[in-house]
């Protein structure tokens, strides 16, 4: 009878312990630990006492127990032992008399350390070096470490140490400066999956390639740890490893959810949005942990956009490169800082999924040219003013007048009458500012004037292009024809991204053979961001006028010494 790794009258190992590096060759990830360490062995510069770092599962024990065989192996030593003397076997199996492994986890107080070092003084019995390989040094006791120290520092010619620990900062400095000290890295995803589908190839299980890389990612650069992931997705598969049941073991989620997800954001669909999300509540998928996933995949975007030389080749790198062309820079720093501050409030939301839901729709509607609430018009028509009547007089009140506005004056209550009264004719309404644009609601074809004002609300820009819109005037138009002046303060906006964006968005609008060029003339005076100035200006002016003018102000200056802050006054309507 055979089981699934073989005959099951020998107990199976678990691929972390079957598939254990041999020799320095079979190390992934660490070739600047091996490098170093071989090119030592190769030169004869060997040091005394050795301490490996890194985070769990990364191969401190077993690269301190290859350095073990490498200056033990009975063909003397080498940076590439055989593997089949006896003292090679021997460490394999863990019975090697002159290689002793301690676990400073349980063996922390100082007599366990004296009882070492005591030993450490013998010449070794078969070996050519006695080797200690501690590991966890950093939960060594104070005294312990006192106890080592003229030890580790001038240990015999025979005796080697080598420490392993997944915190040096616990380790003292003066433990740290008696030692040569290697940081061996994390794994990265891609060569995690690539390994795991090497040892499964070797197992004979098949593998979903996107199963690989779910379980490299739920690693988190540990070798040994993706490999006891592998170990429980077979047993969970029946002896097949299958995305959709890496993704039910893990409760993670798959990155094609991810992607899918700013696909509709980049569309701006909002149904196709919430089916994800409807999708990923169906499978039992964490919201905190799609947050945090959502977070690391726009780090890579990020990246990818503002610097592609650091980022690596690895998993769906096609995905990555079209996410990348349909979502400008600036979006996914905004999608970025939402999916941390939808993370951070997932608590306080009236459930999960709700908070979840709701950090998507915020991403929907604070996106630059979001489609995702009903479409309005750039300028709608006011309604006609009430009319006016003269305030009655009023008793004075205690008011601040630095950085008040004028309260509206509201007309006095009508006196009764015993018959209706005819209404007097309402006083004309205040006229607008004379150059004050005006806004046209109607799309015209590109054959028509425009009113470029109104033409740069309508557009669905932002960020820097939307910048170059509101610094350009229209210079000149003739048929499908258009020619857009800039001022010469502003012709650094003239970068050809911006350009393109301004100009897909004008076709998007107004047809595909519209031709948008751009010239840089004198100081431009009839941009959007000019006449909005101006406008601003005059009704800057106009409340500072109505401050100064009204009765009650005039009053509490005049009598008070009051004093009205101007840089204070702002126009009704816009934020102070």
């Amino acid at each position: 009878m055979t089981d699934l790794f073989g005959d099951s009258a020998s107990p199976a190992l678990a691929l972390a312990r079957k598939w254990r590096p041999r020799a320095f060759a079979d190390l992934k990830g660490q070739e600047h630990v091996v490098q170093a360490l071989s090119n030592a062995l190769t030169q004869g510069r060997l040091h005394h006492a050795y301490l490996l770092t890194g985070t769990r599962g990364v191969g401190k024990t077993t690269l301190a127990r290859i350095l073990a065989k490498c200056l033990n192996c009975e063909t003397g030593v080498t940076a590439t032992p055989c593997g089949t003397c006896s003292a090679c076997t021997q460490i394999d199996a863990g019975r090697f008399v002159d290689l002793l492994e301690l676990d400073a986890a349980s063996n922390t107080g100082v007599d366990n350390m004296r009882e070492v070092l005591d030993n450490a003084q013998y010449a070794p019995t078969v070996g050519r070096y006695k080797v200690y390989i501690i590991d966890e040094v950093h939960m060594l006791s104070k005294p312990a470490f006192n106890s080592m120290l003229k030890t580790l520092e001038e240990p015999p010619a025979h005796v080697k140490f080598i420490l392993a620990t997944t915190d040096p900062q616990k380790i003292p400095v003066t433990v740290l400066s008696r030692c040569l000290q290697f940081n061996l890295k994390p794994m990265p995803p891609a060569l995690v999956a690539q390994h795991l589908g090497e040892v499964l190839a070797q197992e004979n299980v098949d593998a979903e390639p996107a199963a690989l890389n779910l379980l490299a990612r739920a690693a988190a650069g540990s070798m040994r740890d993706a490999l006891s992931l592998t170990d429980q997705a077979i047993a969970y598969g029946s002896g097949r490893i299958e995305a959709a049941g890496v993704e039910a073991m893990l409760g993670t989620v798959r990155r094609d959810y991810l992607f899918d997800l700013l696909d509709a954001l980049a569309a701006h669909d909002g149904d196709a949005l919430l089916a994800q999300a409807r999708q990923l509540a169906e499978r039992g998928i964490a919201f905190d942990a799609a947050l945090q996933d959502l977070g690391s995949l726009l780090t890579q975007l990020a990246l990818l956009l503002h610097a592609p030389g650091t980022v690596e080749a690895g998993m769906d790198a096609e995905r990555m490169q079209a996410a990348a062309a349909q979502l400008e820079a600036e979006t996914v720093q905004l999608y970025y800082q939402i999916a941390l501050n939808g993370r951070r409030d997932l608590p306080y939301a009236p459930d999960e999924f709700s908070g979840f839901c709701m950090t998507l729709l915020r991403m929907l509607a604070f996106a630059p040219g979001s489609a995702g609430g009903p479409s309005r018009p750039a300028a709608t028509a006011r309604p006609a003013p009430a009319p006016r009547t003269e305030p009655a007089p009023r008793a004075p009140a205690p008011a601040t007048v630095r950085g008040t506005e004028p309260e509206p004056r509201m007309p006095p209550a009508p006196a009764p009458a015993a018959a209706p009264v005819a209404a007097a004719a309402p006083a004309e309404p205040l006229a607008p500012p004379a150059f004050a644009p005006t806004l046209t609601v109607s799309e015209p074809g590109p054959r028509a004037a425009w009113d470029w004002l109104a033409v740069v609300a309508e557009l669905r820009l932002g960020g820097m292009a939307k910048m170059l819109a509101d610094h350009c005037e229209l210079a000149a138009q003739a048929g499908d024809t258009v020619t857009l002046r800039v001022g010469e303060a502003h012709k650094h906006l003239l970068d050809r991204t911006y350009q393109d964006r301004l100009v897909g968005a004008l076709r998007d609008k107004y047809g595909a053979m519209l031709d948008v060029r751009f010239e840089i003339g004198a100081a431009a005076d009839k941009t959007p961001q000019q006449v909005r100035t101006r406008i601003r200006e005059a009704r800057l002016a106009e409340a500072e006028a109505a401050i100064e003018s009204d009765p009650f102000v005039r009053e509490l200056v005049d009598h008070f010494g009051g004093q009205v802050d101007a840089a204070s006054i702002q126009p009704l309507g816009e934020a102070t």
